[in-house]
């Protein structure tokens, strides 16, 4: 079988679990190319860095290392004559994390009310935007779940979030207020969005381009002094989605300490995450989780010492 077969298999197999694998796929099939012309049937540890290293940047090169890297694994597990190469033979690849901007509930409400208020756009829009942007910080919902909502998707039980991220579905319960509010826009949006079958649509008649909803909560952040100018640090929509995993945990710990982790594996849930090292990434150390944490620290001390 050759590399190209390998890694057309390879693709399907990932694809399959759920996963979209656009970067990847294209990636591999580079390395396939690469490899019929050397003839190698086989991966060779060596000749896979040489290839990495083809490209303009260290960067890219351990990130293309690293992709083969993972289906040279795959590959070794059916047959060992595939070589698995060092993985970080060119350096580890830097995660960064971009710290997020939590917003008050305050700061959130004056900038869904901006959205109203919002010029030069058509009549549904600032309704659209106003209520998106509420959602998603009530329910953290990732901003494609939120435009990819059906009408259908509204139901008494909460929202149905379909094919979300790795190909996962799930129900979303949602808060007495938030389920009102949201019937509040779907008269707004019955009666001016048209017949197109998305809960969010613009005057248009469809739905917002996720550039476009970002670009619009950067606008009214900047507005409103939550956010300097172009290029410079602050709040994005996206971290309405960490300000909802932080905040919950800090109702539930205010609530039930003790009950922490079980709340933990329920927001994962809720989130749509499949593990809860995603749900983790999302959390900040607030004031209020680091008191809690300095309480339970001083409590645990002074019972050693008592004892």
């Amino acid at each position: 079988m050759s590399m190209v077969d390998n890694v057309e298999r390879y693709i399907t197999f990932k694809r399959h679990l759920g996963f979209k694998f656009v970067l990847h796929a294209r990636t591999l099939r580079a390395f396939a190319d690469e490899a019929v012309d050397c003839s190698d049937g086989f991966i060779r540890a060596a000749s896979v860095v040489a290839w990495a290293r083809k490209t303009s940047t260290a960067g890219q090169a351990r990130i293309r290392l690293r992709i083969v890297c993972d289906l040279a694994v795959w590959l070794h597990a059916e047959d060992p004559r595939h070589e698995i190469p060092p993985r970080f033979a060119l350096g580890r690849v830097p995660v960064r994390r971009s710290s997020p901007h939590l917003l008050s509930a305050v700061q959130v409400k004056q900038i869904m009310d901006a959205a109203l208020l919002l010029k030069s756009t058509g009549p549904l829009n600032r309704y659209t935007y106003h209520y998106m942007i509420g959602l998603l910080a009530t329910t953290g919902l990732r901003l494609s779940e939120a435009l990819a909502l059906k009408l259908s998707d509204v139901t008494p039980d909460g929202l149905v979030v379909r094919q979300s991220k790795l190909g996962k579905s799930r129900l979303v319960p949602l808060h007495d207020s938030t389920s009102e509010a949201l019937s509040r826009y779907l008269e707004i949006r019955m009666r001016m969005g048209g017949g197109d079958e998305h809960l969010f649509v613009l005057s248009s008649g469809k739905p917002p381009h996720h550039s476009t909803l970002s670009k619009i909560f950067l606008r009214l952040a900047r507005q409103i002094g939550f956010r300097g100018g172009p290029g410079e640090l602050g709040t994005r929509l996206h971290d309405l989605r960490h300000g909802f995993a932080t905040r919950s945990l800090e109702n539930a710990v205010a609530v039930d300490r003790d009950s922490v982790s079980r709340h933990v594996l329920a927001l994962s849930t809720y989130l749509g995450h499949v593990n809860m090292a995603s749900t983790y990434w999302y959390l900040e150390a607030t004031p209020v989780l680091l008191r809690e944490i300095a309480r339970a620290a001083e409590h645990t001390h002074l019972r050693r010492t008592s004892g």
